[in-house]
């Protein structure tokens, strides 16, 4: 079986990260807004941005936790493919 974590782009500009193992149907709800509590469903329309394939349910909940904590910044360059800028957002700021 395979497991996604996704980052959708809501309709004010913010981003959401999920995981899931059926990622067309989690993609109906979220654009449905079948669920009233969901963060999405008053942020719709919302469109898929980025998505990862993982074997493992433990690898992919462990991918979501790392994704929802890096910055609006740090997510627009993985959906652009842009691993540099990756790395120089993930360098320790020194003062």
């Amino acid at each position: 079986m395979a497991y996604f974590v996704y980052i959708l782009e809501c309709s004010d500009g913010s981003f959401y990260t999920g995981v899931t193992n059926d990622l067309e149907r989690r993609l109906k709800e979220h654009i449905s807004g079948s669920n009233k509590e969901s963060y999405t469903f008053s942020k719709r329309p919302v469109e898929l941005k980025w998505f990862g394939s993982f074997t493992r349910i433990e690898h992919a909940i462990e991918k979501e936790k790392q994704l929802k904590k890096w910055s609006k910044a740090k997510k627009q360059a993985l959906i652009n493919d842009d691993w540099d800028r990756i790395q120089n957002l993930s360098k320790k700021k020194f003062i």
